[in-house]
């Protein structure tokens, strides 16, 4: 079958994007797969270069990847694709959206305000979320753009720096806890991870450096495992996700906090979900075609 690794792409996560595709082409079975790299830089290219491919595996992250916009060129030309369809993909990469979704379906995540400029800050209803807080892009990842604010006078600057590569931004109650991550493949929740940062939060640093973070497989107390469990499966069903994805979550006090969804984890030799697929016994050559054969037999939306 010949695979083609749609990777680069239009948004600030290019680079991580090239990294993840780079990864994925290592690591596909060139005993099973004509392995084709397709890289980026238009939306325009997309269309031109994967028309002809048996199967798109998708390592693109941000706008014009996770957003359900190439799933959708994709599905419009006929070409199968890895992961989540349209919707899902779109939903998930609205931060806005997705808290919305988890509050009509009860998952408990950090109270949150939006602004498109500076002049929209609402200082009462911040004060009403309480210090600190996240300032991040909408629509966005990598920790791109994130500033954790812990006083008034910073906030418009964060805001400001945020609005540098997104028009939403979003404003968040930030809650410290234990930081876990939960990958889940078809359904089923992977080993957790458990993530500590030298930082105060999980940064770009933390997230792609060597040695940025220390990501360890927890096994959580039984009754507080199952919890985590069940709202993952909340959540896969409620976005209608499909093949694999990753929650993120803070847990204080015994309150599990969804903070979002990745309908395309990262998958750099430092990311989470490789670490989690292989705690569960799958090496990434066997991670990927699990992806690749779930991706072929399923549905999108």
């Amino acid at each position: 079958m010949q695979i083609g690794v749609v990777m680069g792409g239009i948004s600030t996560e290019k680079e991580v994007s090239n990294l993840t595709g780079k990864y994925i082409i290592e690591n596909l079975d060139k005993n099973k797969y004509e392995v084709l790299p397709i890289p980026i830089n238009t939306k325009y290219e997309l269309i031109d270069r994967a028309k002809c491919l048996e199967f798109a595996f998708i390592a693109l992250h941000g706008s014009f990847g996770e957003d359900g916009q190439v799933q959708a060129i994709l599905e419009s030309i006929g070409v199968p694709y890895s992961g989540c369809g349209v919707l899902s993909s779109a939903l998930c990469m609205d931060k806005d959206m997705s808290k919305k979704v988890f509050i009509a379906e009860n998952i408990k995540t950090p109270k949150w305000t939006m602004v498109k400029r500076e002049e929209e800050i609402d200082y009462n209803k911040i004060d009403e979320i309480g210090y600190p807080i996240i300032v991040k892009p909408n629509n966005g990842g990598s920790s791109i753009g994130i500033t954790l604010v812990n006083h008034e006078d910073d906030l418009k600057d964060a805001v400001k720096q945020a609005l540098k590569y997104d028009e939403e931004v979003m404003i968040e109650k930030y809650i410290k806890g234990e930081e876990i991550t939960c990958c889940m493949l078809n359904g089923k929740v992977l080993p957790i991870l458990s993530i500590k940062t030298k930082e105060e939060f999980f940064n770009y640093s933390s997230k792609y450096d060597d040695n940025g973070a220390e990501e360890n497989i927890i096994e959580l107390p039984e009754a507080l495992k199952t919890r985590v469990e069940e709202i993952c499966i909340k959540c896969w069903k409620s976005f209608k996700l499909r093949v694999y994805g990753r929650i993120d979550i803070i847990i204080k006090d015994g309150e599990i906090y969804v903070l979002e969804i990745n309908t395309i984890p990262g998958m750099t030799k430092n990311s989470l979900f490789p670490k989690s697929a292989k705690a569960y016994g799958l090496s990434f050559s066997q991670l990927l075609d699990k992806i690749i054969e779930s991706s072929l037999n399923t549905d999108k939306y």
